[in-house]
């Protein structure tokens, strides 16, 4: 039967990585031998495993090698990376390597190189002449890039939660609105202030609403203290953020007294119809058009807002952009030096978000819906921890714990 022997260390037994390791050559039809396994006898020390994998056929056994890979396992034997050059741009050769966003590492010339970049969903691209490691999506790769294939040459780093955070740990069980809410957020505060306490940078996603439900001045005493450094976003949060600045709505609905206003339904229309008039959001602000909001305070404040637009648009508000790919392109650029990220409901772009995200980067996912909340973790970003309750009820509970 074909076979290769694997290695796994680290905290392979408490963080279940080597159980789930066995499960999955076992599901797919695979068979395994431990031939040496020593187990860590204190907190920090780590354990080793050496397994045979083996497998009916070449193609099953490469299936279980791979998804064993995510999971942290080396096989022992492995030469360089395998590489294959792009023929066409835009296209991907056959057998290329998915990245998961997990730190990862490729065998090159004999010595294992840092794979840049790292996200989920893409491929590696090798530069020989500068001996580095790059991640590309797909659309990005041009004819002549050296792309990885197979799954040999490549090792993954699985996602370990750091063992002094333990506070952090019931919100990985299973999502539930019963949850203590109190006692999360003021964890998630504290993990701001370590951020920012050498100058790490917080990311927050916005959906609509945060404006819907009154929280849009809770994001703005966040941006005064310097708790906001990257906003992402879509056409619905710029939009409505600027109707509450400049009719006092959201929705049509008055944000002061909770009752609908007479033709305030078009209310959202006449605020993209104002922004379009005057040219840019930026000459809105310079007008003093617009005077006061989340959008007002980001652009005063130099704070990137990115803002991707979908098929759904109304407008679109000016700044918003249309070109998935180059909304793609733009946050990948604005999420580089992010190490937290907080989500507050907005499904869409928490899946568009956790997909560029590196494992390393604490995330946390804000909603009222318990599938989205799920749903990020379930996508593949392992690192993120789930809170349900409603946006304005925990920002203004954030607002507070931070002043």
């Amino acid at each position: 039967m074909p076979s290769e022997v694997i290695e796994m260390s680290g905290h392979i037994i408490d963080s279940w990585s080597l159980p789930r390791a066995w499960d999955t050559i076992m599901d797919r039809g695979g068979n395994f031998a431990v031939e040496e396994m020593r187990v860590g006898i204190s907190k920090t020390e780590t354990s080793y495993a050496r397994l045979k994998v083996e497998a009916p056929t070449a193609e099953i056994l490469d299936l279980i090698l791979s998804e064993l890979q995510q999971l942290g396992a080396v096989i022992v034997n492995a030469d360089d990376v395998q590489t294959t050059i792009v023929e066409q741009d835009g296209i991907l050769p056959a057998k290329f390597y998915s990245t998961t966003n997990l730190p990862t590492q490729v065998r090159w010339h004999g010595q294992w190189v840092h794979v840049e970049g790292i996200e989920m969903d893409v491929a590696i691209v090798i530069d020989d002449a500068s001996n580095r490691a790059l991640c590309k999506p797909m659309h990005e790769v041009i004819i002549g890039d050296r792309v990885a294939i197979e799954h040999s040459g490549i090792r993954v780093q699985p996602f370990e939660r750091a063992r002094e955070r333990e506070a952090f740990a019931f919100m990985q069980s299973n999502v539930s609105s019963e949850k203590v809410k109190v006692l999360a957020i003021h964890e998630i505060a504290e993990q701001m202030k370590e951020t920012r306490a050498h100058g790490g940078k917080i990311l927050f996603v916005l959906g609509p609403a945060v404006i819907h439900t009154g929280a849009g001045r809770y994001i703005v005493e966040l941006m005064r203290r310097g708790y906001v450094q990257v906003i992402f976003g879509g056409n619905a949060i710029v939009t409505h953020d600027i109707e509450s600045a400049l009719f006092g709505t959201s929705l049509g609905v008055d944000l002061h007294t909770g009752e609908q206003v007479e033709g305030g339904h078009r209310n959202h229309l006449r605020a993209i119809n104002a922004m379009r008039g005057i040219g840019s959001l930026e000459k809105a602000v310079e007008t003093s058009l617009l005077r006061e909001g989340i959008t007002y305070e980001a652009l005063k404040r130099n704070i990137p807002m990115v803002l991707a637009g979908s098929i759904r648009d109304d407008g679109p508000m000016p700044g918003v952009i249309n070109n998935m790919q180059d909304a793609q392109h733009a946050m990948r650029e604005a999420v580089q030096g992010v190490e937290m990220c907080i989500i507050i409901a907005s499904m869409l772009h928490a899946i568009a978000t956790g997909n560029l995200l590196p494992a390393s980067v604490r995330t946390f996912v804000v909603d009222i819906n318990p599938a989205v909340v799920t749903k990020l973790a379930d996508r593949g970003s392992f690192q993120a921890a789930g809170l349900v309750t409603d946006a304005e009820l925990f920002l203004r509970e954030l607002a507070e714990v931070l002043s």
